[in-house]
């Protein structure tokens, strides 16, 4: 595979990892579809692996997903804004405290915020509660499999 089918399986990587955040764009299936894209034209026995991990992934992801309250993060008062912020600290927890800080990092995004919003510490901790009760937790478990998917073809494709 060439580096611009590389690139390009990259950039629907991340178009699928902001499609996460976005209402109404299918993150997790423009992921899991980057990865079937490049197992295709990749002959390698570790691009199926990566495929077939991603797809058991995937599929326990949307299992977890059903178990947790539905996204009702608009009635929350969370914005497309919040949305960045929770992104990049997610994508940011994600590499710098490998594959687990995505968790935090992602909740430390949607506290910056609502710290640098409401200016307060208590009300920002509240308003990440009610976040999360409204369909943060979700969002986060989507993302969070989305990262590690993309972790692994990158691995996959650096080490591989």
């Amino acid at each position: 595979m060439g580096v611009w089918d590389l690139l390009l399986v990259g950039l629907v990587l991340l178009l699928g990892l902001c499609g996460v955040l976005v209402p109404g764009v299918p993150g997790s299936w423009l992921v899991w579809a980057a990865v079937l894209w490049w197992a295709l034209k990749d002959p390698r026995p570790v691009a199926w692996w990566v495929l077939v991990g991603a797809t058991a992934v995937l599929f326990l992801s949307q299992v977890v997903r059903w178990a947790l309250p539905p996204r009702r993060l608009r009635t929350s008062g969370a914005t497309p804004r919040m949305g960045v912020y929770a992104g990049v600290g997610a994508f940011l927890g994600f590499f710098l405290v490998p594959v687990l800080g995505a968790i935090p990092g992602f909740m430390g995004g949607v506290y910056l915020h609502e710290r640098l919003r409401l200016g307060r510490h208590g009300e920002a901790m509240a308003a990440l509660r009610t976040v999360m009760r409204s369909g943060g937790s979700s969002v986060l478990a989507e993302l969070f499999t989305c990262l590690l998917i993309a972790g692994a073809w990158l691995g996959a494709v650096i080490w591989g």
